[in-house]
């Protein structure tokens, strides 16, 4: 999952607008299609959540540990007794939210059952639910990936090659049983992630677009990219 939308998007009302259109008219309301597998808050301690705050506002290099505190109500020394530094703090920020999507991913697929077209609708539903609810982790750990160091670094790649692989498995299975059309399943499966990460770029539940709405568009979207076969 390495793709993204640029971050001028992140404000721009234009992708509601589209979605509104796909989806046939703003009064309709859509469920999403299976049970909902991540949790409604993310394990952060909260000065992960403050850091996090301050990471989505001034981007972790113009960020200092005294900032951080300040939103925290801590002390600077407060701060070093549970973080050895700010690379730290980043590199939990990372590793929590991507195993949390890893793991509400596989269970997603999991649950959904052996059918390959509500496995893949199941994970792109997880997807989107993920980089909407979350959007600044979503957004800061992406984002920030350039910040990370050494085994962080080799970690978190490793992460998102396996939510990668999940992603891939399904539109090639699903070219095998002649579900999907994808010439390239490869490379389709690169492009989904990156209609899905691209959410926390743009997304506010004020806009007039819940998040179940969201999911029903992108699953269509998804389908439409891997060239779904409709029979």
């Amino acid at each position: 999952m390495f793709c993204v939308a640029p971050q001028w998007y992140r404000r721009s009302s234009s992708a509601v607008a589209f979605c509104t259109n796909v989806q046939g008219g703003a009064g309709k309301r859509l469920r999403m299609k299976f049970p909902r597998v991540l949790p409604h808050e993310l394990p952060l301690s909260p000065i992960s959540r403050a850091a996090l705050r301050c990471f989505a506002v001034n981007g972790y290099h113009g960020t200092t540990i005294r900032q951080i505190a300040s939103a925290a109500g801590l002390s600077v020394p407060g701060i070093y007794h549970y973080f050895g530094s700010k690379q730290d703090i980043l590199v939990d920020l990372c590793e929590v939210a991507m195993g949390e999507l890893i793991s509400a991913s596989e269970r997603a697929i999991d649950e959904a059952g052996v059918n390959v077209l509500d496995r893949f609708d199941a994970l792109v539903e997880c997807l989107v639910q993920f980089h909407a609810d979350f959007a600044d982790v979503a957004f800061v750990t992406f984002s920030e990936i350039r910040s990370l160091k050494d085994e962080a670094l080799v970690r978190h790649l490793a992460a998102r090659r396996r939510e990668q692989e999940l992603i891939t498995a399904l539109v090639e299975e699903g070219v095998e049983t002649s579900v999907f059309q994808a010439p390239d399943p490869r490379h389709v499966a690169r492009a989904i992630s990156s209609i899905c990460i691209g959410i926390s770029q743009w997304y506010r539940s004020d806009q007039g677009l819940s998040v179940d709405e969201l999911s029903e568009v992108h699953v269509r979207i998804c389908r439409d990219t891997a060239r779904w076969a409709r029979t």
